[in-house]
């Protein structure tokens, strides 16, 4: 009930300090309403809001304040503890030793005195352990000095292996002896002895050039009439028309033919198998259809060669008392057949001198002319079809050259 009046009351003053437009407030308004609810649930009329309410004061008894706990007595650990620590102030300075490092940095120091121990004399073994002890060393000297032999006779016996195998070992490949050279008469014999074949076997000679194989311009290359006849039996095929083809084949060419037989190899229906080719200057033109075919095959017509000619006759002569031709290979080498095992060994000594002879004849412009064969002809060999080769000297080369020339030139 007093907190009724309370609110009451305040909400009194509200209104008479206020307008009464703010009435509308939701707090007048539920002010009023609890106040009429009030006010008619009493017997007494109902009062404006304005009417004062007399308010009883409420008072409340004083709470009697609690007595304090009493404190307990700090033990003395206890009190140690909660005591504030000493300030440096409280604290009397004590006097602090010297040291040397400090004493060093004062001008009047106290002087240091020195502090001598006395002397300890350690006692005297006894003998007999003394005694004992000194054996225990001297084998202990022994065995090191046993281990100090053993490991220097390693070390030396290793020394000694590295000195007689030293590592890595380079093994220096075995260099190949140079077959010792034959003189020209003797190599023939040794090239007859070792042709074994059932067949009668070529004499070949093979001759190492000192000329760089790019330069074309010092190509060496030629033909040489052997005096004992070539090895080997030629076919040949003469591109003629009208009486220099007639006088072809009197003088025994296998195949003769002018613009015809150009037409058929072009066309593919003769395969032209022949050993050589001739070709008189007036056919020359007409054999560009067929000049990869002839090339080919090694059969293109050459004036060097003399198989572009117009004797054609004297050459065929010529192919069949034992002409040959040497041109040099891409590897500054020359291959000639120049007779059979069968030949005597007279023959086969001429016919080398006379190809001996043109390789000299054929020798390039260009090269020095210090000598004969000097930077020239490197190398010679002979051998059979399948037999090994045997090296022949170059003064025994040159000797039967110079016959040959005495005998068939002069």
């Amino acid at each position: 009930m007093a907190s009724l009046k309370l609110l009451l009351s305040q909400a009194r003053r509200h209104c008479l300090t206020k307008h009464p437009s703010h009435f509308h407030s939701p707090l007048s308004h539920s002010l009023i309403s609890h106040n009429r609810s009030f006010s008619s649930s009493q017997s007494n009329p109902p009062t404006t809001p304005f009417e004062s309410i007399p308010i009883d004061p409420v008072s409340y008894p004083v709470k009697p304040n609690a007595p304090p706990p009493p404190e307990p007595q700090p033990s003395s650990d206890a009190q140690s503890l909660t005591q504030p620590p000493p300030t440096p102030a409280d604290v009397p300075e004590q006097p602090r030793a010297w040291t040397r490092e400090d004493i060093r940095y004062v001008k009047d120091a106290p002087s240091i005195t020195p502090v001598s121990y006395p002397v300890r004399v350690a006692p005297l073994p006894d003998d007999n352990a003394g005694q004992a002890k000194n054996e225990e060393l001297e084998k202990e000297r022994k065995r090191i000095e046993a281990e100090d032999q053993i490991r220097k006779k390693i070390i030396k016996a290793t020394e000694d292996e590295k000195m007689k195998v030293p590592f890595p070992l380079l093994i220096k490949p075995k260099q190949k002896e140079k077959p010792p050279l034959y003189d020209l008469t003797e190599a023939i014999r040794q090239v007859k002895a070792n042709a074994k074949a059932k067949f009668d076997e070529t004499v070949e000679a093979h001759v190492r050039l000192g000329i760089d194989s790019k330069r074309t311009e010092l190509a060496v290359r030629g033909t040489v009439i052997l005096p004992h006849g070539a090895p080997k039996a030629v076919s040949v095929a003469v591109f003629a028309e009208g009486t220099e083809a007639e006088e072809a084949k009197a003088a025994g060419a296998d195949i003769v033919g002018g613009k015809e037989l150009i037409e058929e190899i072009a066309s593919g229906n003769n395969k032209l198998k022949v050993d050589k080719c001739f070709s008189t200057p007036g056919m020359a033109p007409h054999l560009g259809k067929i000049a990869q075919y002839l090339r080919k095959r090694r059969l293109m017509p050459d004036k060097k060669l003399g198989t572009l000619t117009s004797d054609i006759a004297g050459q065929l002569k010529e192919l069949r008392q034992g002409r040959i031709e040497f041109k040099m290979e891409s590897k500054s080498i020359l291959h000639v057949g120049v007779g059979k095992v069968s030949y005597k060994e007279e023959s086969l000594r001429e016919n080398i001198g006379a190809f001996m002879n043109a390789v000299l004849q054929a020798k390039p412009a260009g090269l020095k002319k210090t000598s004969k064969y000097a930077g020239y002809v490197l190398s010679v060999h002979i051998c059979s079809t399948i037999g090994p080769g045997v090296p022949v000297s170059i003064q025994s080369l040159s000797k039967a050259a110079d016959n040959y020339k005495k005998a068939h030139l002069v």
